[in-house]
């Protein structure tokens, strides 16, 4: 029995399906092909360039200072373990799905539902983030452009207001004026939810429903209008800061050392998610095989270039040590320097940059749910795709629900913390996944991963890699019996890291891969620990829903 939770997909079966035209299998002629390399990159900096640039670099700038720029880019290269991965996958298995197909080819049916239930939390579970993000910076262009006060009980989550009020009630704070206290009452209960995140939920599910191309059109526009907006701010910025003398600002370059830097990883890696929800679109691209991997690419090191420059520019026009508590960094900066107009124009941009990341994984998240329905794991309702505009309509529906509901509600931290362990885990596999994919050779117009033997190399980063947290090391394991849960994911991860290193030793693994796990694995635990229990239990139900459903009505149950 315990083979039939590994029964796997064939790469040649799902290539020849998908040639034949039989991917949908509703008989409805399947998905438009309208997407190139301009288009995939394009949807790739809409979906990273979002909420993170414009909220979370401000906690980091200010633990880090200017030297966080530093994380930018070793966060960058850790994902472009993964890029280089997912375009390996992405050039083999050129269909819908992505993580999710993936693993189902290389892991088998068990790990390829785990992995498609953690995906949701990456697509869905991030939208509510970029959601309550976007209603932040929605009520403040309501009020300063057009004068209009929107109630705050109508503007935040219940959750977040909630929180809000007991955290004041523990410090011994006035409470009288706050949101949880002034909320009418219904039943005794505050009524308090968030309408601006509810009504752009709605607006992008009904715009991904329409179809592809009008999404395709739609987010390249947003994404030329975001970087036309950056790029007017580094060139304000540099310009200010040069001919008003204010490169005093990036000294100290490392206030608090590499270990304030580090402070930012939660911050600056939900910064850069989103890139490989492009992997989903494959069946609507022109050219999967190759314009998929050059995507993906293209669009992290544009990210990249964009997130130096951005931190650059805020740390030299006001003082690092400002950025405390701010979560509108680039309007923050602006105000800071008599320059309102512009800080709202930003407030504007924010929220265009919101839209489109919405807009993209509003988009991917059916199609692993429509892949998922083929593969007999979900009800056949999930893989519907619509007569008029050939999307799956049905998945992207309850889609919306799913991100719609809970937006009215819940508080954004800990679903951010979420998001970020189910990324981090579906890079895990992909990255692993690889090293299990046959040999093949190279091939004019495909993308090839290039192989460099880790043999020797894990186990001398890994080495070092110990040395350096030597310390820490001795310290967890002496107060084994006293440690917090964080110090014992430290523990398990220096262990499965040991492990992989024996591994490339004995069986050659391929460098790139290996290194994409170890750096991800290593991020993981470094999330609170408490959100991991959250991800147990959500992973729990998942499997629940397996037993129950999909390993019963498997296409594979009967082969």
């Amino acid at each position: 029995m315990s083979n039939s939770f590994f029964r796997k997909k064939s790469i040649e079966k799902i290539i020849a399906d998908h040639e034949q035209g039989l991917a949908d299998d509703h008989g409805h002629g399947g998905m438009r092909k309208v997407l190139g390399v301009r288009d995939l990159t394009l949807m790739g900096i809409a979906a990273v360039i979002g909420a993170g640039i414009f909220s979370t670099i401000g906690a980091a700038a200010y633990n880090g200072g200017p030297g966080v720029i530093f994380l930018f880019i070793i966060t960058a290269i850790t994902c472009g373990f993964t890029a280089l991965c997912y375009a390996e996958f992405a050039s083999r298995v050129p269909v819908s799905g992505s993580a999710y197909t993936y693993s189902y080819v290389t892991f088998g049916e068990l790990i390829a539902w785990i992995l498609g239930w953690a995906l949701i939390l990456e697509y869905s579970i991030g939208n509510i983030v970029v959601a309550i993000s976007w209603s932040s910076y929605f009520k403040n262009i309501l009020e300063n452009v057009f004068g209009f006060d929107l109630p705050d009980h109508l503007s935040v989550g219940y959750q977040t207001a909630k929180h809000a009020y007991e955290a004041a009630l523990a410090e011994g704070k006035p409470v009288q004026d706050m949101i949880y206290a002034t909320a009418p009452k219904i039943a005794g209960i505050p009524f308090i939810i968030n309408l601006p995140a509810f009504f752009i939920v709605v607006l992008v599910t009904m715009l991904a429903y329409i179809g592809i191309k009008e999404s395709k059109n739609t987010a390249n526009f947003m994404v030329g209008l975001k970087i036309a907006v950056l790029l007017l701010i580094a060139a304000i910025g540099i310009w200010i800061i040069f001919t008003d003398d204010l490169t005093g600002n990036w000294s100290p370059f490392l206030p608090n050392g590499m270990a304030g830097v580090l402070k930012g990883v939660s911050a600056v890696f939900f910064a850069y998610i989103g890139f490989d929800a492009i992997s989903t679109t494959a069946e609507e691209c022109r050219n999967p095989q190759r314009d998929m991997p050059r995507g993906m690419i293209y669009s992290l090191i544009i990210c990249t270039v964009i997130y130096v420059i951005t931190t650059l520019v805020i740390t030299g026009l006001v003082k690092y040590e400002n950025f405390k508590g701010v979560t509108d960094p680039l309007a923050f900066v602006f105000d800071s320097i008599n320059m309102q107009k512009l800080g709202t124009f930003i407030s504007i941009s924010a929220v265009v940059a919101a839209t489109s990341v919405m807009l993209v994984f509003q988009i991917g998240q059916p199609r692993i749910w429509m892949s998922m329905s083929r593969d007999g794991l979900m009800p056949k309702s999930f893989g519907k795709i619509h007569k008029k505009y050939q999307t799956p309509w049905f998945a992207t529906i309850i889609t919306g629900l799913v991100v719609g509901i809970p937006v009215l509600f819940v508080d954004d931290l800990l679903m951010t913390d979420l998001t970020s362990i189910g990324t981090l885990f579906a890079f895990v596999l992909v990255c692993g996944g690889v090293l299990i994919l046959p040999r093949m050779a190279n091939k004019p117009g495909r993308f090839n991963l290039p192989y460099i033997n880790a043999k020797f190399i894990i186990p001398v980063v890994v080495l070092l890699f110990t040395i350096l947290f030597w310390e820490r090391i001795q310290l967890a394991v002496s107060n084994i019996n006293d440690e917090g849960y964080q110090e014992v994911l430290f523990l398990v991860f220096m262990v499965v890291a040991w492990l992989i290193a024996v591994f490339s030793f004995i069986r050659n693994y391929s460098l790139i891969p290996v290194l994409g796990m170890l750096c991800c694995l290593y991020l993981m635990i470094e999330i609170p620990a408490k959100s991991w229990l959250v991800f147990f239990g959500w992973m729990a139900a998942g499997l629940l829903i397996y037993f129950i459903y999909g390993y019963r009505k498997s296409k594979l149950a009967g082969s």
